[in-house]
């Protein structure tokens, strides 16, 4: 029998006997069933049951042309026909390689010209972490080893990446951090701020790093890792007096700041890069989701001048990479998706119309009685759900607001997120104004609906 004539509950019961997933508790979900999606067009899924849902996390942050372009599917098509795979090993590579290595860096900063290719951005954060030493050891400075990053940062899950990242749940799993991370606060004012105003706020976290280098020795911090906004986190937006001060700070001791654009990069921000929307100088950018819009599994770095032109010119063998770096039909349909959101106008279509109207909307759901803050940049969003308004007291036990919201939007046909008692969006950039109104009007019953239960 195959996958597509196998009804709701058979497909339910194969993946309870055979499938594990990612981040899931899979007792749980086997009492639950899990939800089978089935096919998707623009901005919409439907699962096996019929159901349609406004995809307001854009897959996981990652559908930015939006499900359904063909043009993505022909490009791997005509790639798998004339060469499916080969590998970048051996002096050899291949156009598809070659032509989207180009094509990210005519997008990418200027002083940015040059892609290590991987397969997920989980892998693109372990070559940070080799390219940043392998930096220094060339640089004749082998000691200048530690990396630091922030609590509460997300970098991937594979053992660097959940080490370079600040989730103390994954690091309690695996005897985490690896040696040589070290985590600093992050800039969540709402959260954290306290009494400081936000700008105030903003400088204190930024100099947390300043602080931190100082206590470690200059000699001994090899970089700086963080995203612009911090997505898996909950779209923890950065005050206006965070990055300068940042940027000031690496500038000052010389040490490489690393930039992870896995969620941000291709048109998040309404910028192309969320380090171009700062105006922030990073040497190394990880890279993901956006690259492929979601449609094949695909990862990079895009690296800085000053490192490459070091790896070039005095490094050798960099015994690093992976089997599928620069796969040729991955690669062919990243260039495709690069095309249409060039040719077609996207992010500046978001940056101009749907992200000031998104931001809009948002706003808006801050006179709801649940709802304590909202926050926003580009086309990305949170709401922090609160009991007060006032003293942003939060609801007792810690995510129960944020999970049933989360499930209340599914019964309302909208998919969005919850990071503890933090309701999340990422739409694909390519919403209109008419599906906007639509999730926003899901948004405000899903508040009254979870207010009357939590009252």
């Amino acid at each position: 029998m195959t996958a597509g004539k196998r009804n709701t509950a058979q497909l339910q019961a194969l993946d309870a006997a055979h499938h594990l997933h990612p981040f899931t508790d899979h007792r749980d979900l086997g009492g639950r069933g899990t939800r089978i999606i089935e096919r998707a067009s623009g901005v919409y899924l439907w699962d096996s049951e019929g159901n349609r849902l406004l995809d307001g996390m854009a897959g996981l942050w990652c559908v930015n042309i939006g499900y359904g372009r063909r043009e993505l599917a022909d490009a791997a098509h005509r790639q798998m026909l004339e060469l499916p795979y080969y590998n970048s090993f051996f002096q050899c590579t291949h156009p598809p390689a070659v032509e989207l290595a180009s094509a990210i860096a005519e997008q990418a900063p200027a002083h940015m010209n040059r892609v290590f290719f991987t397969g997920s951005g989980s892998e693109a954060n372990d070559t940070v972490l080799r390219m940043v030493r392998r930096y220094w050891d060339l640089q004749g400075q082998p000691q200048r080893k530690t990396v630091i990053s922030r609590i509460n940062g997300y970098h991937g899950s594979t053992v660097a990446g959940a080490s370079l990242g600040g989730m103390s749940a994954m690091h309690e799993q695996g005897d985490l951090p690896i040696p040589g991370i070290v985590h600093i606060p992050q800039p969540y004012w709402y959260g954290e701020g306290g009494d400081m105003d936000e700008g105030e706020f903003g400088l204190w976290a930024a100099r947390q790093l300043e602080q931190k280098i100082l206590e470690l020795g200059v000699d001994r911090v090899a970089a700086f890792i963080a995203e612009p906004i911090q997505g898996a986190g909950g779209v923890i937006v950065p005050p206006a007096t965070y990055w300068p001060e940042i940027q000031r700070i690496v500038d000052q001791y010389g040490i490489l700041l690393v930039v992870d654009e896995v969620i941000c990069g291709f048109g998040r921000t309404g910028e192309w890069f969320g380090s171009q929307y700062y105006g922030i100088r990073p040497d190394l950018m990880p890279i993901a989701k956006g690259m492929t819009s979601g449609y094949l599994p695909m990862g990079g770095v895009i690296v800085g001048d000053r490192v490459a032109s070091c790896l070039i010119d005095q490094g050798g063998e960099f015994f690093h990479g992976y089997t599928y770096s620069g796969h040729p039909v991955a690669a062919a349909v990243g260039l495709e998706n690069l095309r249409i959101l060039r040719e077609e106008g996207i992010v500046d279509y978001a940056r101009e119309q749907a992200a000031p109207y998104l931001q809009q909307k948002i706003a808006a759901l801050a006179e709801h009685p649940l709802v304590g803050q909202v926050r926003g940049v580009g086309m990305l969003g949170a709401l922090e759900l609160v009991r007060d308004k006032r003293t942003r007291e939060r609801f007792p036990g810690k995510g129960a607001a944020g999970t049933l919201c989360r499930d209340l939007c599914i019964r309302n046909g909208l998919v969005m997120r919850a990071v503890g008692d933090t309701l999340i969006m990422s739409p694909p950039l390519v919403i209109q104004p008419q599906e906007i109104d639509e999730l926003f009007d899901k948004a405000w019953r899903t508040l009254n609906m979870a207010a009357e239960e939590l009252r």
